[in-house]
């Protein structure tokens, strides 16, 4: 496969991500500026640190309110991180490589972007938000279906994969950092039920609420959900689970092109160091410490892999 179709199949699954992720984040947000007033500027405020925008959402406004959140983070044109640029970046690079895709993963592609075009042709309204977010996350839904459902396992899928492990990877991870940054406000509040809510929320965000209380129940801890997105081999949106199936596509990638890369091994490595790890070995080392170590090493990995298979040509 030439290296800028791997590219394009790469970046069209990670912008589908981001996309989504973006959604997943302002749903959380939304329930908790619903419920807790006083507290919903600090949200906000997080929601645009975790999507990486903080700064250029400031050159714009000099406050959190909701309404200019959500229009920025879904439909500004301005904002290269917003939905509508993470969708259009994605039909980009699927035309770009459309005679990879089977028809089901192209259609479901554009029909996610069309919908997309409809849903936020204008400003969002609070009471519309809820569905729009569901509809956001739905029509990703139905293009990873699709893929998993109709795509060969050669390298055009392993390199799908590989673009849509390492954001997601990225997001947990930014996600956990801001939660002890950002959202908590005094070191008083560990522990107390202000400090549940915001790991509730963490949960939320990454739509692993209910898989959670399968395990663990009502026990809303930091060690319980901390273990739980970054460890838990069978949580489909832990740092362990993406790293293993990061690692297991850049193995079949060696496997079918005979040739070992650097990537490969940077994988393996990661992966060994997380299954080697332990909740409070990660809080005694410190949660933040972690997390900065684990985002440099993703994003070292992602291009290593833009230069071992050849991204730009």
């Amino acid at each position: 496969m030439l290296g800028k179709t791997a590219g394009g199949l790469f970046w069209m699954f990670r912008y589908l991500e981001r996309s989504e992720n973006i959604a997943r984040l302002l749903d959380a947000g939304f329930r908790i500026a619903l419920t807790r007033s006083s507290t919903a500027e600090a949200e906000w405020k997080s929601i645009l640190t975790t999507s990486g925008r903080l700064d250029d959402y400031l050159a714009i406004y000099d406050e959190f309110a909701s309404a200019n959140v959500i229009n920025f983070l879904l439909r500004d044109k301005g904002n290269p991180g917003s939905v509508t640029q993470n969708m259009n970046a994605a039909r980009d690079n699927a035309r770009l490589v459309r005679t990879e895709l089977t028809r089901e993963v192209w259609e479901a592609v554009n029909e996610a972007w069309l919908g997309l075009q409809s849903l936020l042709s204008r400003q969002v309204k609070a009471r519309d938000l809820p569905h729009v977010l569901s509809s956001i996350r739905k029509q990703n839904a139905l293009v990873r279906g699709s893929m998993a459902g109709t795509m060969l396992r050669n390298d055009g899928y392993n390199f799908a994969r590989l673009g849509m492990f390492i954001e997601r990877a990225d997001n947990i991870a930014r996600i956990l950092d801001v939660k002890y940054h950002l959202l908590l406000p005094s070191v008083a509040h560990v522990g107390s039920s202000l400090d549940n809510v915001h790991w509730e929320t963490i949960l939320r965000s990454a739509s692993v609420e209910r898989a959670f209380q399968w395990l663990n129940g009502v026990d809303v801890s930091a060690a319980n959900v901390s273990e739980f997105l970054i460890l838990h081999p069978q949580n489909p949106r832990s740092l362990f689970f993406c790293c293993n199936k990061i690692a297991d596509n850049l193995g079949y990638l060696e496997r079918d092109y005979g040739v070992e890369n650097k990537a490969c091994r940077l994988a393996k490595a990661h992966l060994s160091r997380l299954g080697n790890s332990n909740i409070q070995n990660i809080f005694d080392y410190g949660l933040h410490e972690f997390i900065l170590e684990f985002l440099e090493e993703n994003s070292g990995l992602a291009s290593q892999i833009e230069l071992d298979f050849r991204f730009q040509g």
